[in-house]
């Protein structure tokens, strides 16, 4: 299930062209869900999960040394997704020079330096806060309590948005003023809206990381469900039913705070938190039980090292859109001419688009498959 996310956000990262993507393989505007909104907050369920298996192994005993390792991977994970952003800044600064009459040192020098506009908070950062925050408390707190915890970060997340009328994007918004406050307007996403304007917001900000903690601790308890229960009928029963609850408490919470991606409102962690869980009883009967294993070694390359696999395709997708050269007295990315040279003839604008989507993921997975066949896994 955690490599079927990163390629699946391999997938909706990389399209051929940013005007010519399928419906399901776009962002809902604001409010609602589509296909693609189910990609990140799967792997943070599944991150949940991870967690109760891997701290099973000590017992769940909170040590000096097990927190100095959570406070490590917190910075290595925080600093690893402040590099994506500073690299795309860089590559596309370097882009935007090239044309500019200055020693080559000038433009690397401007280009690296420009950290005046570095977005502070990111995907990785994201993971990075809920998975410390995360286990913080379930290695504090005793597990019956998490629950309780879990209700009581939804709420009051709720509360906070619904009394200071914080369900929009705009910039009196308690998400953006806080955000704007903590890290700057000039460090944050910038989210352009249906009529052109531009507002400084965040969707991986501050304030939302609070739900996405409540997240992980959902994947949590589904961890602990599935480790609890030794016979995989049980097991499915047990995640369908918990799925199946959850997935009903989260479009009643629509009614009171719309799912929302941006926002990572309470109904959207409800909702997808109960896909996620009907999601992995699928995958258990489907691999575990009727033994249908063969196409989920694809996806396996991805899972055994999603981390190192995302960094290099997100690395490897900048410089494609940010690195070209002269063709027809034109100048074309490296991505422009792969797309409108050789995949828009043949295959039309949307599928076209989405063909190179395709190699790229497949392009990761070659990445990931040699990794898993030599049975190398860069973890932190």
């Amino acid at each position: 299930m955690r490599g079927i996310t990163i390629a699946g956000m391999i997938l909706v990262n990389n399209p051929g062209s940013w005007g010519s993507i399928y419906a399901p393989l776009r962002h809902a505007a604001w409010n609602g869900l589509t296909p693609t909104d189910l990609v990140f907050p799967f792997f943070m369920f599944i991150m949940g999960v991870s967690m109760f298996l891997s701290y099973k192994k000590f017992d769940f005993k909170f040590t000096k040394q097990t927190f100095i390792k959570l406070l490590r991977r917190l910075v290595l994970l925080f600093i690893i997704g402040l590099f994506l952003n500073w690299f795309s800044l860089f590559a596309h600064g370097m882009s935007v020079l090239r044309t500019e009459n200055l020693p080559l040192i000038d433009k690397i020098w401007q280009s690296a330096t420009d950290f005046q506009n570095l977005r502070i908070l990111g995907i990785l950062q994201r993971l990075a806060l809920v998975s410390f925050f995360g286990s913080l408390i379930v290695l504090i707190f005793k597990h019956k309590r998490i629950p309780g915890i879990i209700g009581f970060i939804l709420i009051l997340y709720w509360i906070l948005l619904g009394a200071t009328d914080s369900y929009g994007l705009t910039e009196s918004s308690i998400v953006t003023m806080i955000d704007r406050a903590v890290l700057g307007a000039n460090h944050l996403y910038t989210e352009h809206l249906a009529d052109g304007t531009a507002i400084r917001f965040d969707p991986e900000g501050v304030v939302s990381t609070l739900p996405g903690i409540a997240h992980v601790l959902i994947g949590f308890m589904a961890g602990k469900l599935i480790s609890e229960t030794k016979e995989n009928h049980q097991r499915i029963e047990k995640l369908f039913i918990l799925g199946s609850v959850i997935l009903f408490l989260g479009f009643l919470f629509d009614y009171g705070f719309p799912i929302n991606k941006a926002l990572w409102s309470s109904s959207y962690v409800l909702v997808t938190c109960g896909l996620a869980s009907l999601l992995l009883a699928l995958l258990i009967w489907l691999i575990d039980i009727k033994g249908h294993k063969k196409w989920s070694v694809f996806f396996e390359s991805f899972g055994v090292n999603p981390m190192f696999i995302y960094v290099v395709a997100s690395i490897f997708g900048t410089t494609l859109i940010n690195t070209g050269f002269m063709h027809l007295d034109k100048w074309t990315t490296v991505k422009g001419y792969i797309f409108n040279e050789w995949l828009l003839p043949l295959f039309g604008d949307y599928f076209g688009s989405l063909v190179y989507a395709l190699m790229f993921v497949g392009v990761s997975w070659l990445i990931g498959s040699m990794l898993y066949k030599r049975k190398i896994f860069i973890k932190l």
